[in-house]
């Protein structure tokens, strides 16, 4: 960041449901940033966006924004096969990033990211896994944290979709939804997975043909403990993120939406929430303010390329296990001191 801004300047790359949600909350809600240009193949849908933002800038061409006086830092959300490409233009720029997840879409080109950012001898990059910014993942950490619970054992996670879009794949319940539980049980324990076993049960009949969905997934972790994700992506009735850490004197669970509970007409009960961005809204103003303030101080934390790059081998793994029906050792090479 130049010492005239006293505002970052932010280029958005990817202009579509998630890009266009952080231009408007780097616009609407986040302090100490403001969106300067957007990034899109679709030009007209790039105008749009900029059109939204006074002073905002429209290009088809990452390294054009990039290159730009007033891009002080880069908010990656295209699809994750374009994220190599970007991160390492983003780099030849030495400008702090948050990418979206996945980092990128397999772990080769994970360590190619980690080998080019480590050669860069500091962190640029920041990974949205938005999670570890969630209130009531953030509260379960800080207790795992305080050793009152006693050592972990067992995670049990659920994820739940209302319906799978058109375009998901079997594999996508994995690399596309997984992956947030991977990370969340690295970070809740500490952890690296080293084994994941993916379990098949009959398709559900909403499933659309040739979907394996739901899938249970099992993680296994240096530290001894077992995390297991049911994630069922047709389930019909709305969105669902809960997680249970289950310790050696007690446990502790989130995700149960019972901030309002209503009786009324021989009934009771609440809302669910019918989509992520609807769940974890807070969680994305809390990422997003966060790496808005660190990089304005000089700093990159959260999340890092190696969290990245452990979790898209953890998703490859489970790929592999989803397609043999077995067991699979997550292979990881020896973590640089950069991220130690």
């Amino acid at each position: 960041m130049t010492e005239r801004a006293t505002t970052l300047g932010v280029a958005v790359i990817g202009t579509g449901r998630m890009g266009a949600d952080h231009v408007r909350r780097l616009h609407e809600v986040t302090s100490g940033a403001r969106v300067t240009a957007v990034v899109d193949v679709d030009a007209e849908r790039a105008k749009a966006v900029a059109a939204r933002v006074d002073g905002c800038t429209a290009y088809t061409d990452p390294a054009a924004a990039m290159a730009a006086a007033d891009v002080d830092a880069v908010l990656i959300a295209s699809p994750g096969r374009a994220h190599e490409a970007t991160l390492l233009a983003a780099f030849e720029h030495d400008l702090p990033v948050l990418c979206e997840k996945p980092l990128t879409p397999d772990a080769a080109s994970a360590l190619r990211v980690l080998e080019a950012e480590t050669r860069l001898g500091h962190r640029r990059v920041q990974v949205g896994f938005m999670r570890r910014y969630d209130p009531e993942y953030a509260k379960l950490k800080a207790l795992l944290a305080t050793g009152q619970l006693g050592r972990p054992l067992m995670v049990h996670n659920r994820h739940r979709n209302a319906a799978s879009p058109p375009f998901f794949t079997s594999t996508m319940l994995i690399t596309d939804s997984v992956a947030h539980e991977a990370d969340a049980t690295r970070w809740l324990l500490g952890h690296e997975i080293t084994a994941v076993t993916v379990l098949r049960p009959t398709p559900s009949d909403n499933a659309p043909d040739g979907l394996r969905d739901p899938q249970f997934v099992v993680f296994e972790t240096d530290g001894g403990a077992l995390s297991d994700v049911e994630i069922f992506v047709n389930c019909g009735f709305g969105y669902q993120v809960q997680a249970e850490v289950v310790c050696e004197r007690g446990t502790a669970r989130i995700g149960d939406g019972h901030a309002l509970v209503t009786n009324m007409a021989g009934r009771w009960g609440g809302t669910i929430a019918q989509d992520f961005t609807e769940r974890f809204e807070t969680a994305y103003d809390h990422e997003i303010q966060a790496w808005a303030d660190a990089t304005r101080r000089g700093e990159v934390t959260g999340p890092s390329v190696w969290d990245g790059y452990a979790a898209a081998a953890v998703c490859e793994a489970g790929v592999r296990a989803l397609e043999d029906a077995g067991r699979v050792e997550v292979e990881l090479v020896e973590r640089p001191e950069l991220y130690v």
